[in-house]
């Protein structure tokens, strides 16, 4: 059998560039493919903030319809944007050799940053990640595609806007007027790229496989068992690293109050051999220290 593989994606530019990747490789296999995109619910509606939209996965809903109802075969996606629990029918086929996860900042001179000044985003994670560094400094929603984004923050009076430095990287549009945010945690799977099949097409399953990466599946399979685990998505501020040196795992995961007032964090190295259970073994030592009364304080706030 050699049928064409329908790929699905969102239609911004950095998805299509992110589907038209998992198709040449498909390509350069031998596969015959098709691109079907499509507009998401989250790239239609860019007037409110993600989480109060209150819909898990408002990115990858529309394709995971289109998938179960036999309209694409397989669908590409940035994987922080994939909920921890997939839909019944749909599996993970393979996850992509990670780019970086770092965040950065895109500024207009840095001079405000012992002073006060006003930064876009529209992730709480980032928000409360900078307002625990710059608790002086203002944060504004910004929505939108990349390229939306960025036109947004030109035409503002803001200081600067965070964004994911691989979305920028892969469609070559990483000013000169930007800075790494090595001390923020990124989103769980920030960097990756997941394809998802139906569970019952060995087919597309197969043809897949060749395109995963072990140590990226690892890494971003604890970072989310650690989101899982906390119950987040895009609902709690919760950042999450895993990283291969060798044999041996690094983890560092968080949970932030909306403020960015409150920290409640945790650091392991272990050997790579045990890391299946790191994720949620972390998760459940951030609940204990103070992070389920914290978790309990942003769904009330959230509410």
């Amino acid at each position: 059998m050699n049928k064409v593989i329908r790929i699905g994606t969102r239609d911004s530019e950095l998805a299509l560039w992110q589907a038209t990747t998992v198709q040449n490789a498909l390509e350069n296999l031998g596969h015959k493919t098709e691109l079907l995109p499509v507009k998401s619910t989250g790239d239609l509606n860019l007037d409110q903030p993600l989480y109060e939209m209150g819909i898990t996965g408002i990115f990858t809903k529309t394709l995971d319809v289109a998938m179960l109802t036999n309209k694409i075969d397989i669908a590409v996606h940035s994987m922080k944007d994939v909920p921890t629990a997939l839909p019944k029918g749909i599996v993970e086929a393979a996850v992509l050799k990670r780019a970086t996860s770092k965040d950065i900042l895109l500024h207009k001179g840095l001079n405000f940053l012992n002073s006060k000044g006003t930064i876009a985003t529209g992730s709480l994670r980032r928000k409360a990640q900078w307002l625990n560094k710059y608790p002086h400094h203002a944060v504004v929603d910004l929505r939108g595609n990349v390229n939306t984004r960025m036109k947004k923050l030109e035409e503002s009076d803001w200081n600067g806007a965070i964004f994911a430095a691989a979305g920028l990287e892969r469609i070559s549009l990483t000013p000169e007027n930007s800075i790494d945010l090595d001390w923020m945690l990124p989103a769980p799977a920030q960097g990756a790229m997941l394809v998802v099949a139906i569970q019952e097409d060995e087919f597309c399953r197969k043809a897949l496989q060749a395109l995963n990466h072990e140590h990226s599946e690892i890494c971003v399979h604890v970072e989310r068992e650690f989101l899982k685990e906390l119950e987040g998505g895009c609902t709690a501020p919760i950042g999450a690293l895993a990283t291969i040196e060798g044999d041996m795992l690094h983890f560092k995961g968080a949970l932030f109050s909306l403020d960015g007032s409150q920290k409640v964090e945790v650091e392991r190295d272990l050997p790579l051999a045990d890391a299946s259970s790191i994720g949620k073994i972390c998760a459940q030592e951030v609940l204990q220290n103070g992070g389920a009364a914290l978790m309990q304080q942003i769904k009330e706030l959230l509410n």
